[in-house]
């Protein structure tokens, strides 16, 4: 198809294919027809390099390690065999401009696009990219950003509860990663245990797989260990430290994010 013909769709398509909202087979054809044609390879790399500077409006950002197994493994998945498609469709659908102008005179693609793209001038561009960034980088600061773990064993050296900690949010995880639970009128409590002087209480577990408690990172800083004793029900005073037996024990580790 002489896709340069229609230059309307062409814009909106090198717009679309830029913003990365061109997915699937309609991004590799757009490919396929840039390699074959200038005027939509120009088109193309018009829309990449309009874009482009938008990214020196906002500060650079590290990205979590999840974003790069993301990466990973959908260029493991792009990298698999697909169904071959059949010369006849491939060239029919490409070469049917019955078909395009079809799509054009109904309106639909030009609205399909307009919605993904959400361009109509350079201002508009801008303003839905900034509120863009503004919303990823919310969630980058919503990411649990662990800093402190610790696994607590038994007496057998036997791994039972993992601890991890994000300062960053106040919040403390525990998770059991054996088979003990106590009984209903006992409590496990947490413990943390300074160089000196008496150990400090970080809160009761319940009863579940995973319990989530608060601790500011004021409460663990220089903390070598943590402790987990089987108290009463509802735990003891903090004040006192441990009444019962010192169930699980394990070094407090620092990370660097």
């Amino acid at each position: 198809m002489r896709l340069h013909e229609h230059p309307e769709l062409l814009g909106r398509l090198a717009a679309s294919y830029a913003l990365g909202t061109l997915r699937g087979g309609a991004r590799r054809r757009l490919e396929t027809l840039a390699r074959q044609q200038p005027a939509v390879h120009a088109a193309c790399q018009h829309w990449l390099g309009r874009l482009a500077g938008l990214t020196e409006l906002q500060p650079a950002v590290t990205p979590p390690p999840y974003v790069w197994t993301r990466i990973q493994n959908q260029l493991r998945l792009e990298s698999q065999p697909t169904p071959r498609t059949t010369p006849a469709l491939a060239s029919g659908w490409w070469q049917s401009l019955l078909l395009w102008r079809s799509v054009a005179a109904a309106g639909a693609l030009a609205t399909v696009a307009a919605v993904v793209v959400g361009l109509q001038v350079n201002e508009d561009l801008r303003t839905q990219s900034g509120a863009q960034i503004a919303e990823l980088r919310q969630q980058l600061q919503a990411t649990p950003q662990i800093q402190y773990v610790a696994v607590l064993a038994d007496a057998q050296s036997a791994a039972s509860m993992l601890v991890t900690i994000d300062p960053k949010n106040n919040t403390l995880v525990l998770q059991r990663v054996s088979g003990f639970q106590e009984g209903g009128d006992r409590s496990l409590q947490l413990w943390a245990l300074p160089p000196s002087g008496a150990p400090r209480s970080l809160g009761v577990l319940g009863q579940g797989p995973v319990v989530k408690l608060t601790a500011a990172e004021a409460d663990v800083r220089e903390v070598p260990t943590l402790a987990i004793s089987l108290e009463p029900r509802g735990g003891v005073p903090g004040a006192g430290g441990p009444t019962g037996p010192v169930l699980f024990k394990g070094s407090l580790i620092q990370r660097m994010l």
